[in-house]
């Protein structure tokens, strides 16, 4: 969780553009998509992947331009993108009204470009959605939020249209769970998973 400097940023997107592909968000039948970022996917996949209703959660790349980013390209902060997560879900368990509330209920919504230790444009808060309908559901949680006075600043969540979503990384996938010594997870990941769980009113899959 670092940033690298421009030249290695240059030098990546030649000998790293192969590294990861772009995901179909195309959902099985009976099944849909959500994409989401609030800082590093590392933690909001894990946060995600505990809901009752959530089939997978892949963390990936979305927000930006650059085809087929890297973890390095993603990391300098000028690709546009964000670490991100695509949820796919069971709506007939889980609505998409219900992931957007997991989305703010595991996240600070009112830092720019940071989310805990992490900073930078790649750690941003951004819903994004795939239709009016989701666009509308996500406003209305702004608004409900803010006019509860929930934090104690303005929500800076950028609401976008679902774009294109660039799978990670393979070791980035189930990292929390994979990797439970390490340093990150440990001082982060858990902690920001904890307190999720002591707010979030709604069902969570038992010994997640």
């Amino acid at each position: 969780m670092k940033l690298l400097s421009y030249f290695l940023f240059l030098f990546s997107i030649v000998s790293c553009q192969a590294q990861t592909k772009k995901l179909s968000l195309e959902p099985k039948k009976g099944q849909a998509v959500a994409v989401f970022a609030s800082g590093c996917f590392w933690c909001t996949e894990h946060v995600f992947e505990a809901v009752v209703g959530v089939e997978e959660a892949v963390s990936g790349y979305s927000g930006g331009t650059l085809k087929n980013p890297s973890y390095e390209q993603v990391g300098t902060n000028r690709t546009g993108h964000a670490e991100s997560i695509a949820v796919f879900y069971d709506p007939k368990v889980v609505s998409y009204a219900q992931l957007v509330d997991v989305f703010f209920a595991s996240q600070d919504p009112t830092t720019p470009n940071q989310q805990g230790p992490d900073k930078g444009s790649s750690y941003r808060s951004i819903a994004f959605y795939n239709n009016a309908t989701e666009k509308k559901i996500i406003e209305d949680k702004i608004k409900e939020l803010t006019a509860k006075k929930v934090f104690a600043k303005p929500i800076v969540t950028e609401v976008k249209p679902v774009m294109d979503f660039y799978t990670a990384e393979s070791y980035h996938q189930d990292y929390v769970k994979n990797n439970p010594n390490q340093p990150y997870v440990k001082g982060v990941s858990v902690p920001r998973y904890n307190k999720f769980v002591q707010t979030y009113k709604g069902k969570l899959k038992p010994n997640h």
